[in-house]
């Protein structure tokens, strides 16, 4: 269900961040600071969050739907 889904999100940004920490190490472009930055339109920022948010919940949503169709029909 959503909770599933929100949970998963949270899972792969999580990942996504820790790779990201990993592969900056000895760079010249310091993790921290370029996370802490804020952007100069946090309202586009957050339109963006959630626009990525609904797509992900969306291939989720087909994926479980292709799967149901697929049981009815080895039935």
């Amino acid at each position: 269900g959503p909770k599933l889904v929100h949970l998963i999100y949270k899972f792969a940004r999580y990942v996504m961040i820790e790779d990201m920490k990993k592969n900056s190490v000895g760079t010249d472009i310091p993790f921290a600071e370029a996370v802490k930055r804020t952007p100069s339109d946090v309202h586009m920022t957050e339109a963006r969050c959630t626009i990525a948010y609904k797509k992900f919940v969306q291939i989720f949503q087909r994926e479980d739907f292709v799967i149901q169709e697929y049981k009815k029909k080895a039935q």
